[in-house]
């Protein structure tokens, strides 16, 4: 496993020069609550011939920036994106909340989880 942190501000151009659809496979985004309110939000990759090769591009950020979306090189990323929204009420752009949560499911019930 090879995890490379990244600026916020430069994820999507780094994703965009790694990402190719022929060879890596896009798993997911998570996020991992870290401490003074901090979160980290990981893009994970797979390569497509073996299991063993993954990428993990990261980057450590405030619950109040603005994530960057990867939905223009990576269309099926706005699932995950949706999924952090609702899961640590942070903002991704063009990403709505609510498609995990009900109005009346507890919201953001992964923000400040540490382990």
């Amino acid at each position: 496993m090879k995890k490379i942190k990244v600026t916020l501000l430069d994820i999507v151009e780094e994703i965009k020069s790694f990402y190719d659809y022929k060879k890596w496979h896009f798993l997911t985004i998570n996020g991992v609550a870290l401490q003074d309110n901090m979160l980290e939000v990981q893009w994970i990759f797979s390569k497509y011939e073996t299991l063993e090769e993954i990428v993990i591009f990261y980057v450590e950020i405030q619950y109040e920036d603005i994530i960057p979306s990867i939905v223009n090189i990576i269309p099926s990323a706005i699932i995950s994106q949706r999924e952090l929204v609702d899961m640590f009420g942070v903002e991704v752009e063009g990403s709505a909340k609510g498609l995990y949560l009900d109005k009346d499911s507890i919201q953001m019930p992964l923000r400040g989880c540490l382990l």
